[in-house]
């Protein structure tokens, strides 16, 4: 398989420059590896534990104080994530924050998963949310919170490449087949 000229983990590939892979399931894999430089970042695993904790910093260290997944992700009834976080990132007490702040459901853990479990499980409509693949394309796109992920504020390391870039990975992925790679 050619695989086009690695770029560093801060940084994406434009999806354009996938396209002299001519194998379309090459290209998929090349494709949706370069995408996983931002699912397998702290900014998304943090948030994606596979435990009822969340995690936080660059380290990924469990939650401090202690918080729980609770029923519905969002927290611990009378401890619940908007206890703390807002709907804005609050610098001065270096407390991130959105809209709809929460944690993913634990059927989308992605914390010590490989790259290819990560990418069935995205098009697993019983593990993703059940969402198609257009509409997992459309939340990684589009939503404020996954967007928070490259603006996050306080002294943290944003997500590699720009929103816009993770979006266009991931069409392009879905176009060219949506193959995962191995293991």
């Amino acid at each position: 398989m050619a695989q086009p000229n690695a770029t560093p983990a801060s940084e994406l590939r434009p999806a354009a420059s996938f396209s002299s892979v001519a194998n379309a399931r090459d290209r998929a894999v090349a494709l949706f590896q370069e995408a996983a430089k931002v699912l397998q970042h702290p900014r998304c695993v943090n948030c994606h534990p596979r435990g009822d904790r969340p995690m936080q910093t660059d380290q990924m260290r469990p939650h401090e104080p202690m918080v729980v997944r609770g029923a519905d992700g969002h927290g611990a009834p009378g401890l619940t994530c908007t206890t703390c976080h807002g709907n804005a990132n609050y610098e001065t007490a270096r407390v991130p924050g959105d809209l709809h702040w929460h944690l993913a459901p634990a059927s989308m853990a992605w914390e010590g998963m490989s790259v290819g479990q990560i990418c069935e499980q995205l098009k697993d409509p019983k593990r993703n949310g059940n969402r198609t693949l257009a509409a997992v394309i459309d939340h990684a796109s589009n939503d404020s919170l996954v967007k928070w992920g490259w603006n996050p504020g306080g002294g943290r390391t944003p997500a590699p490449g720009t929103n816009a870039e993770f979006g266009e990975l991931l069409r392009a992925w879905a176009d060219a087949g949506a193959h995962c790679p191995a293991g």
